[in-house]
């Protein structure tokens, strides 16, 4: 596989970073068909990925104008954070990974996420997705396991 297209699909998945682990995988696996981790590429290329999308999201002016997520990242070191979201997504994505970190909500409920926010961090991991040209499936699989966890991160819905 292009290393490149890998990375780029594992860009996407950082924005799993955001995301809840359990039940993320509540389809029927098809054991004939590539998992999505496989797609990717596997590990290398998703923590690449990870890496990339959390150096895009962590300094993006929007998200750090919330006080709560800007003191999170003066806290919780980017390695350490970089390590958890990668964990998270190759286990999101059908690998062998183990996420051993909090849950999303836990993780994300003291930070006071609006639905600006949420949809600022999906924007940045759409045109990360875009930049390193991740297939049209792939992209549309990660936005789906990103989605499945707003319900445990967005925490002020707008009226």
């Amino acid at each position: 596989m292009n290393m490149s297209i890998n990375r780029k699909v594992l860009l996407s998945i950082l924005l799993v970073s955001f995301m809840a682990i359990p039940g993320l995988n509540a389809e029927p696996v098809d054991d004939t068909q590539p998992s999505l981790y496989d797609r990717l590429g596997g590990l290398a290329p998703i923590s690449v990925v990870v890496s990339d999308f959390l150096d895009a999201l962590v300094p993006d002016p929007m998200l750090n104008q919330n006080p709560a997520i800007d003191a999170a990242r003066q806290v919780v070191p980017k390695p350490y954070l970089k390590y958890h979201v990668t964990a998270m997504v190759c286990q999101a994505t059908g690998g062998p990974c183990q996420y051993h970190g909090r849950s999303m909500k836990e993780a994300h409920a003291h930070l006071n996420i609006t639905e600006a926010e949420w949809d600022r961090m999906v924007s940045v991991f759409e045109e990360l997705l875009a930049s390193h040209e991740v297939p049209e499936q792939e992209s549309m699989e990660l936005l789906a396991i990103i989605d499945s966890t707003k319900a445990d991160i967005v925490m002020v819905t707008t009226p």
